[in-house]
């Protein structure tokens, strides 16, 4: 688990196909490693890996057809910079949110403005998660918990202050970027619960509104 708050800015030194997937060379900058042993999980733009070389000045982790197929890593390439956290500990902070590292789709930044010091983001995240966001609530992108300031349909705004900009990758960020979304923990379970029975059917899906309104949740 993590917190979506940034611990370090690292660089992708490496990417080598391996077996059919590929193995991931990154440096890890700032981020203090004196306490991670191999095996351990670190988060890079969102993503949790796991740590299966420790060279001193960053980290090896290999990288499933999965994962390159459900998030931004492929987009990724020698010299990217990347957002990293370590795993949380029972004495962490949780300044963020509850984080998993498991990316639940890609989103598309598709607009950046300035907003006085700050900076305004709108992204434009897959349909099938619209309805996980929320007005206030929190949502992970590459890895750093932000809070959804709007929201309309699909679209979801973001108002990013000067010390994230600093100390995340989100200066970065243009439209047409893909980046990686996890949405709130939480909601997911809540989904999931209001299924009830209904859940142990096979491909049952996610919540509907046909669903809401046969169970008194939609009123009229």
């Amino acid at each position: 688990m993590f917190t979506g708050i940034i611990e370090a800015i690292g660089t992708i030194r490496a990417l080598t196909p391996k077996g059919g997937d590929v193995r991931v060379q990154v440096a890890t900058g700032k981020l203090d490693l004196s306490d991670v042993k191999l095996g351990d999980s670190i988060a890079v733009n969102g993503v949790c890996l796991t740590a299966v070389a420790l060279p001193g000045d960053g980290f090896w982790a290999d990288v499933s057809r999965e994962t390159l197929a459900r998030t931004a890593f492929a987009d990724l390439k020698p010299g990217s910079r990347v957002n990293l956290e370590k795993a949380l500990t029972p004495t962490s902070r949780l300044g963020g949110h509850l984080v998993s590292g498991h990316v639940d789709g890609v989103g598309e930044i598709v607009a950046r403005e300035d907003n006085a010091r700050a900076v305004q983001f709108r992204v434009r995240a897959p349909r099938e998660l619209a309805r996980y966001i929320a007005l206030k609530g929190s949502i992970t992108v590459d890895g750093t918990s932000l809070t959804v300031n709007a929201v309309n349909g699909a679209e979801f705004e973001l108002t990013i202050v000067p010390h994230t900009l600093a100390e995340t990758i989100m200066a970065d960020y243009r439209p047409g970027r893909r980046v990686n979304l996890e949405v709130d923990l939480l909601a997911r379970y809540l989904e999931r619960l209001l299924l009830g029975e209904k859940a142990a059917e096979p491909q049952s899906g996610g919540i509907t509104e046909r669903f809401l309104a046969e169970h008194g949740y939609l009123k009229n």
